[in-house]
């Protein structure tokens, strides 16, 4: 069957995405605060700061007057990020978002391929593609990655490129080396787990240990100060209190007043969070791997002790499949993608945030604490509602769009 979408339809929305990038690298060089990107400058100078000895001394206070940027990443990551520094930084700051756009439209594009497998190679699904790109970069989480020079799109872009691949040593390999930049990817192994890719999982651990021994074997002392005294240490990273801290620590801090650590409270929150999502994830079509991968992302930023804004780049996959995937089209699925889609394009926590004293304080209104864990609930919100559909059939492929379905709850699989 031919591509329903002419050739010049693909071309106007290849068109709509420059404009959205020219408007978006516009912004940040017309305003004053654009271009600051404080995270991509912790990475350059951090990275460099390893040839005196003190990458887990530097700390970039320039453009953060509240706080400090300490090097928080792994070593293995200064010796990714060590030959930018070498580059003159604006072009070095402005690739990096380039290069941001062009990840996110990969990770977008594959998320339709693991929703419609051979369908979505055609002309259509490469348009939606670019529709995605052009609106996504103007949602909070993209937003802030984008302001900040942050990492995180190319970390996700890259767990996708691992969950699309069939073959374990490059899942594993990728997922192991992305873990050794920053921490979070390494979720993706309980990815593989539910999957039943045991070579990949395995894989995964084994390259991330090579990283280790990589970075103690050239960095010495420096990498054993942080494996042995900042590994795990979340008040180095930033405040928890704070309402862009959007995991389930923040939300449960600001709640009762402080920082609850992972005490009594936190564990129970991670139990009941953790009971939800295996049982959203069986109830899920053995062939959703986007549905699988994203249930496992959303546990992995909820249980994270800081989950910034701009980790939440997952948004958007759980995005698609909620408007594309198996229960497209109920009523239930339609009200939380409305809510998610309000949320991360208002920005609801950077709102909050004007209201918040200071980054560090805790306490605050009860209405306003309530509302700050609006990341968090929504989570659960998609966790229940997967719960309570069922085990959904998979969705067929298509050519001409997502087929309707049927508003009721899908029937039960007999045992």
């Amino acid at each position: 069957m031919s591509d329903p979408v002419r050739p010049h339809r693909l071309w106007w929305c290849a068109a709509l995405l420059a404009v959205s990038v020219g408007a978006r690298l516009a912004w940040n060089f017309l305003t004053p605060n654009g271009m600051n990107l404080v995270d991509l400058h912790v990475y350059v100078d951090g990275s460099a700061a390893l040839l005196r000895g003190e990458l887990y001394d530097f700390t970039y206070t320039r453009d953060t007057p509240e706080f400090s940027l300490p090097f928080t990443y792994p070593p293995f990551a200064a010796l990714v990020f060590f030959p930018l520094h070498y580059l003159p930084f604006p072009v070095v700051g402005v690739a990096w978002q380039l290069l941001t756009v062009a990840a996110l439209f990969g990770l977008l594009r594959i998320c339709l391929e693991l929703l419609f497998g051979s369908a979505a190679h055609g002309a259509r699904w490469t348009a939606v593609a670019l529709v995605w790109t052009a609106a996504g970069i103007w949602t909070e989480p993209i937003r802030t990655t984008l302001d900040y020079g942050q990492v995180n799109v190319f970390l996700a872009f890259g767990v996708m490129v691992a969950v699309r691949s069939n073959r374990w040593w490059l899942s594993g390999g990728l997922v192991g080396l992305l873990a050794g930049i920053k921490l979070t990817p390494a979720i993706a192994g309980m990815y593989f787990v539910a999957r039943r890719r045991w070579a990949a999982a395995f894989f995964s651990a084994a390259t991330f240990a090579a990283t280790v021994a990589v970075s103690w074997l050239v960095l010495g002392d420096q990498a054993r100060t942080y494996f042995t005294t900042l590994f795990g240490d979340a008040d180095r990273i930033g405040p928890v209190g704070s309402v862009w801290n959007q995991s389930l620590r923040g939300a449960l801090s600001r709640i009762v007043g402080h920082d609850v650590g992972t005490g009594p409270l936190w564990l129970a929150a991670v139990a009941a969070s953790a009971a939800l999502a295996v049982a959203a994830w069986r109830a899920l079509g053995p062939d959703d791997r986007l549905g699988t991968i994203v249930v496992v992302e959303l546990f992995g930023l909820l249980v994270s002790p800081i989950s910034w804004m701009h980790h939440w780049v997952w948004v958007l996959p759980m995005l698609l499949w909620l408007v594309y995937g198996p229960l497209a089209g109920r009523l239930g699925t339609r009200v939380l993608a409305g809510f998610w889609a309000v949320l991360t394009v208002v920005g609801v926590p950077w709102l909050l945030g004007l209201a918040q004293d200071s980054m560090w304080d805790i306490s605050r209104p009860a209405l306003l604490a309530w509302a700050g864990a609006c990341n968090v609930v929504g989570v659960l919100a998609v966790y229940a509602w997967i719960v309570y559909t069922g085990r959904p059939a998979a969705a067929p492929p298509v050519s001409r769009g997502p087929a309707r379905r049927s508003s009721g709850p899908a029937p039960r699989p007999t045992r």
